[in-house]
């Protein structure tokens, strides 16, 4: 691998080169299968210890990987952005690896053995993580580890365009720190809408079918994904598109619907 000036300049080169978003941290996540020597990449947005949305994905099962992170409610990323620190799980089949259970067992049926996640963060503001996948399991090179934290640090430039900077009420700039902790509802509201946007709809759906309120309707979804082995937003195109109805808990069958 190059050196790890030369790798972050040509990750930067990688994002700037594209308009800044989801397009630039996909092309940040393909770079980092070409240049860390791994099989998939993902950017997972976390906020308030949830995941929020895929911002960025190397190939299909790295997108899907991310998106068991928020079906389940566990998982490296989130692991890494709650302790801000590099999170390693080099062989998630090995017997001693039960920080995940069923994020894990998900994982080995899509081919993965090897997960690593970096925080990635904007000024002091952990919003996020960088998810490395392997097929063969085994850790990562002294060289690579550093090159996932360069490009965690390369992946906050695709973000900064949606939690920016921004003008106070007395004309002054507001910085991104001071945005995200007075203004994080509504700035992590573009984030949420830029992903799994039929998961909210379906929660929507499920609040005025259930008579429950918005916390137990994502509960209930991600609940049938389990117990079924899917995905929430698979979950979430089946209510939408009235093929899967969710009944209230007094006419609740096995996996809590009914197709």
């Amino acid at each position: 691998m190059t050196s790890l000036t030369a790798l972050k300049a040509q990750l930067t080169a990688v994002v700037t080169g594209v308009a800044q978003g989801q397009s630039a941290a996909t092309e940040l996540c393909l770079a980092c299968v070409e240049f860390l020597g791994v099989d998939g990449a993902s950017v997972s947005m976390i906020h308030e210890g949830a995941s929020r949305g895929t911002f960025g994905a190397s190939n299909e099962i790295s997108r899907r990987i991310d998106e068991y992170q928020f079906t389940y409610g566990e998982g490296p990323c989130l692991d890494a952005v709650a302790k801000q620190e590099l999170v390693s799980a080099p062989d998630l089949s090995a017997s001693h690896e039960r920080r995940w259970p069923i994020f894990s067992e998900a994982v080995l049926n899509d081919g993965i053995h090897g997960v690593f996640a970096v925080p990635i963060k904007i000024t002091s503001a952990c919003v996020g993580a960088l998810d490395l996948f392997r097929a063969a399991p085994g850790p990562l090179g002294p060289e690579q580890l550093a090159g996932a934290v360069v490009a965690a640090e390369v992946a906050s430039l695709t973000l900064i365009s949606l939690v920016g900077d921004d003008v106070g009420p007395d004309g002054r700039q507001v910085d991104l720190e001071t945005r995200l902790m007075t203004d994080g509802e509504s700035a992590w509201g573009r984030l949420a809408e830029m992903d799994r946007i039929e998961v909210y709809q379906a929660t929507g759906m499920l609040i005025s079918q259930l008579d429950v309120d918005a916390d137990e309707a994502l509960i209930r979804l991600r609940a049938y994904a389990i117990a079924n082995g899917l995905t929430a937003s698979q979950v979430a195109w089946a209510i939408l598109n009235r093929t899967l109805v969710l009944e209230r808990d007094d006419h609740d069958g096995p996996g809590g619907g009914r197709s």
